[in-house]
């Protein structure tokens, strides 16, 4: 008699040919489901079929496979060779940080009108399905044009076709109940996307602000603090500061819907994280953990904050 997990990984193999999924998807899965499928069947595992595994067992066997917003660059007027296409790409040291943790990392590209990929096709609502959680990382500013400002600056007017492909991506992920981080850009994207505002330039419109930008790139760093009942409370304990690399010169001003502040910039009160308040998991911080070297002397221990995330990714699973 078939067992009611024999039915499900039936079901589960048979998902791989549902019309509602694009090929693209298909192509990715087949060689997963198959392996799966190959072990089902071999005459030596017949303690797998008598005891197959639960579906949380199944899934908890394989990496956590989390998702990359790409940074966009855009051709300038006459550029020639690679530099006249859009590109789209990572920073490695983001990548690197996320995948030291046994974790997949998978670019997420946007999705155009105006290429040979058609959102009929392929939409960026199909990623939460096979991701796991969803990481936006740092780059461009986000344009002021998105909280209802014009740049003060013609060098703050931001990047507007990579701040609408990270906010869809974003509220994809969220209405799937999916993890998301956000570094830099992306916790002022998160602030944004739910309705914040922000400082279209720390050292013009923030008189008591210190540097946040330096030439030193990821060696400048500065403090941090945060209160007793906040999240990095339980995950710091009997800790309230620690230095980071924050290289940024917008920040977040007015708080977007349902966040709260994290944590603070210790010499000018510089809003340096936010998080969603219940579910999903979202937390956005404002300086670049990635560029954390591990056992720093000097430098705040990130993996307590990557392993919040990803623990929050497993409990997502599909």
């Amino acid at each position: 008699m078939e067992s009611g997990n024999y039915i499900y990984y039936q079901c589960s193999f048979k998902l791989l040919y549902k019309d509602s999924l694009s090929m693209t998807f298909r192509r990715a899965l087949a060689p997963w489901l198959e392996m799966a499928w190959a072990a089902w069947w071999n005459p030596a595992n017949q303690g797998f079929r008598d005891h197959p595994p639960t579906r949380s067992e199944m899934m908890a066997r394989r990496p956590l496979r989390i998702g990359l917003s790409a940074r966009i660059y855009h051709p300038l007027p006459g550029a020639t060779g690679l530099q006249s296409k859009s590109l789209h790409y990572l920073e490695q040291s983001v990548a690197h940080w996320v995948m030291s943790r046994e974790v997949m990392v998978f670019m997420i590209p946007s999705v155009s009108g105006d290429g040979i990929v058609h959102r009929s096709s392929i939409r960026l609502s199909d990623y939460p399905q096979y991701l796991d959680g969803l990481i936006l990382q740092g780059g461009a500013d986000v344009s002021p044009q998105c909280y209802g400002e014009e740049p003060l600056h013609p060098d703050w007017a931001g990047d507007r076709v990579r701040d609408a492909y990270e906010m869809e991506l974003l509220h994809e992920f969220m209405e799937a109940g999916k993890a998301v981080l956000g570094i830099c850009r992306g916790a002022q994207l998160i602030n944004v996307a739910l309705g914040g505002t922000l400082f279209q330039d720390i050292a013009t419109q923030v008189e008591t602000a210190g540097p946040h930008v330096h030439a030193d790139y990821d060696r400048h760093s500065h403090a941090i603090e945060w209160a007793a009942d906040s999240g990095f409370a339980k995950l710091y304990p009997g800790v309230t500061s620690g230095d980071v690399v924050s290289i940024h010169h917008q920040s977040i001003n007015a708080l977007g819907r349902g966040l709260r502040v994290e944590a603070r910039s210790t010499s000018d009160g510089i809003i340096e994280a936010i998080r969603l308040e219940g579910r999903p998991y979202v937390l956005g911080v404002q300086w670049h953990p990635e560029f954390h070297p591990p056992g720093s002397a000097t430098l705040m221990d990130c993996t307590p904050i990557l392993d919040e995330f990803l623990n929050a990714a497993r409990g997502r699973r599909w």
